[in-house]
This record gives C-alpha cells, sequence and structure tokens, in this order.
C-alpha cells in the first residue's frame, strides 16, 4: 500500500516538503500520549531474543534510526513508537543555521537512493537541549548527533564542538562527532587524525560520563579507516559509526552535488565495516550505517562485526513500517538458526 502511494502521490512532491510534513505529523504524534503509547505497545520490538548493551546501554534492538532524520530532536518518541530501537538525533551544531539554499534534497527512486546537502539545518545546541531534557513518554534511547557550525572556523572547531557537547551530552543515551559530512565546507577534513585526536579528545572530557562516538565517511581511503579505529581505540571512544553518505556518483545517474545514500553506499559500507572490525575487533562498538534495506542487510552487518545496525533512506522507500517489519524477521530468522539471542550471531570470517 505505502508504495503505491509514494510512487503515485509523494513522489510528485517536493522531497524535502514531505520530509516537513512529515515532521509536524510525528511532533503532533510526539504531544498526544495515549496514542503514542498505543503505536509503541503495537509496533516496537519486544522479543527479548533482540536486546542488546552496547557501550553500558541497553538497547531494544540492535536496529535504529540513523542522524538525518530528526535533525533538531522534534519527534524521537514518536519515532521509536514506529519500531525504531533507537533514535539518532541531528546533526545539530552549537548555533543555529539554515543550512544551504533549496533545493537541497533530491530523491532517486530507480536507484533506492537519496541526495541530500542540507548542511546541518537545525534550530541550535540549545533549542535541541531543552526538547531533549523533557520527559519521555515511551522508553527510547537517544543518541545526539554533533557538527561544525558552518561560519565557525576550522581553527575554533574544537571550542564549537565542546560547546555543543557540554549542552547535550547530559541528556544523551550517547554523542556522536560528526566529522564526515560532505555538505559544510571543510568539515571532513577533520577526519585527518592529526586534527581529529584533539577535537576528539576535547569532546570526550567535555561529554563526561556520556559514551562517545565518531561517525566517518565511506570515502576515506582504507589507510586512514585504519587510522581513525586505532585512534578510537587509543582515546578509549565507546565506538565508531559507519558509513555517512558518499560523495562518489557510482552506479547513479545524478550529478547534483552532496552526499549519496542508499542502496549504491551499501557495498563499501559494507567494506569498512569489515576492515574496522579486523582492526578493532572487540575493542570498539561499530554502529554500521549505509544500504541497510532490510533484514537481510541488518544480519549480514551483525555477521560482519556490528553490534548496532542503523537505516534511513530505506525508510523514505518503504514506508513507516519498515522498522517493525525488520525486527519481525529478525526474531523469525533468530528462532530459525537456534539462537536465544542476538549477541549470539557472530561474526564471521571474510576472504
Amino acid at each position: 500500500m505505502y508504495r503505491l502511494v509514494f510512487t503515485q502521490v509523494l513522489s510528485r512532491f517536493d522531497a524535502e516538503a514531505v520530509h516537513h510534513l512529515t515532521i509536524r505529523l510525528l511532533r503532533l504524534l510526539s504531544v498526544l500520549p495515549v496514542a503514542k503509547r498505543l503505536l509503541y505497545g503495537w509496533l516496537a520490538p519486544r522479543d527479548e531474543a533482540l536486546r542488546v548493551r552496547a557501550f553500558g546501554v541497553h538497547f531494544p534492538s540492535p536496529f535504529g534510526l540513523a542522524a538525518g532524520f530528526d535533525k533538531d530532536a522534534g519527534c524521537f518518541e514518536a519515532l521509536a513508537s514506529f519500531g525504531f530501537g533507537h533514535v539518532e538525533v541531528g546533526t545539530i551544531t552549537a548555533r543555529p543555521q539554515p543550512g544551504n539554499p533549496r533545493p537541497r534534497l533530491f530523491r532517486l527512486p530507480e536507484s533506492r537512493a537519496i541526495i541530500n546537502r542540507m548542511g546541518f539545518n537545525n534550530a541550535g545546541a540549545r533549542a535541541a537541549a531543552r526538547r531533549l531534557r523533557r520527559t519521555r513518554g515511551v522508553p527510547v534511547v537517544v543518541g545526539v548527533n554533533i557538527g561544525k557550525t558552518k561560519v565557525v572556523p576550522e581553527s575554533e572547531a574544537v571550542a564549537d564542538y565542546v560547546s555543543s557537547a557540554r549542552l547535550l551530552a547530559p541528556f544523551a543515551d550517547y554523542l556522536v562527532v560528526n566529522v564526515s559530512s560532505p555538505n559544510t565546507p571543510g568539515l571532513r577534513d577533520l577526519q585527518a587524525v592529526e586534527l581529529l585526536r584533539p577535537l576528539l579528545t576535547a569532546v570526550r572530557e567535555a561529554a563526561g560520563r556520556t559514551p562517545l562516538l565518531v561517525k566517518i565517511a565511506p570515502d576515506l581511503a582504507d589507510e586512514d579507516v585504519d587510522a581513525v579505529a586505532g585512534l578510537a581505540v587509543d582515546l578509549g571512544l565507546a565506538g565508531i559509526i559507519a558509513t555517512n553518505t558518499t560523495i562518489s556518483r557510482a552506479g547513479v545517474s545524478s550529478t547534483e552535488a552532496g552526499g549519496l545514500s542508499g542502496r549504491p553506499l551499501k557495498a563499501r559500507s559494507l567494506e569498512v565495516l569489515r576492515r574496522l572490525h579486523q582492526k578493532a575487533g572487540d575493542r570498539l562498538t561499530i554502529v554500521s550505517v549505509g544500504g541497510v534495506e532490510n533484514a537481510d542487510d541488518v544480519w549480514e552487518r551483525l555477521r560482519a562485526g556490528a553490534t548496532l545496525v542503523q537505516g534511513y533512506t530505506g525508510m523514505i522507500y518503504e514506508g513507516p513500517l519498515w522498522a517493525w517489519r525488520i525486527h519481525r524477521e529478525l526474531s523469525r530468522r533468530l528462532r530459525r538458526h537456534g539462537h536465544t539471542s542476538i549477541g549470539q550471531v557472530t561474526p564471521t570470517p571474510h576472504p
């Protein structure tokens, strides 16, 4: 049913306009406690076998929503009610900013992909902190993804991230340093280890006891992936999120500028995951994202070394019951394999 609605109706409208309408509807649901709890009771993962413990946090399942959808932490409870095991909000910057000029969000249905050049449009860390500190009406694990304010020069990037971390870490179950979006000029330069070390060191101190992760790009060379993994282990970070969107246009016809997500990212995201697991093993929690479309993909990421898996673009093409369907299939697959816990899905060597 949803695919028909998407093809015949939603796809005819501007992608960002549809996104904003969806956010408004989800915010409305967030302030309707009875409806929100009923939906949560129906769609949220309840299978005890799906439960995961990562960096000291208990997750009801391994599959959650990646950053980029709920940019301002305005509807994470509603999203959890639709079945996501965790919701990562953001990217949030220390200062409010409008993002890049529109149009800046493009669907590629033939490739099951999206290109965005949003530019971290959000109301700023202080506004997000006010929303996050409210009492939650349904259980939800919330990650907070922070990035650099566009107008802040690279020389002041550390202070900018630290400002966000101090405001947001007290209300986050985990915190993510995003240095990998292609839509903020110079941001990806911060992935260089000599720049990343002082940044992560300062943010880790500001985050206190909140687990800290770093999100990396799929476009990093293999040796740079290795270097970031080594740095994360050295600094005692909680984990790495791999990967963000790509600037590659391999396999798609569009030449629009921005970050590409969805199916074309699948192979490289899996390669980076396997490399990180080979280099860091159990010393880091790896969160895999990029090209995840169904339960098969989630299972493959778990078998490749991920502890948690995220998706976003798949929901655009599969609809609001996407996470619920993935969890239903994961539960069935666990039973077929004779497992009583998702933790029994162990990584397998890859040639």
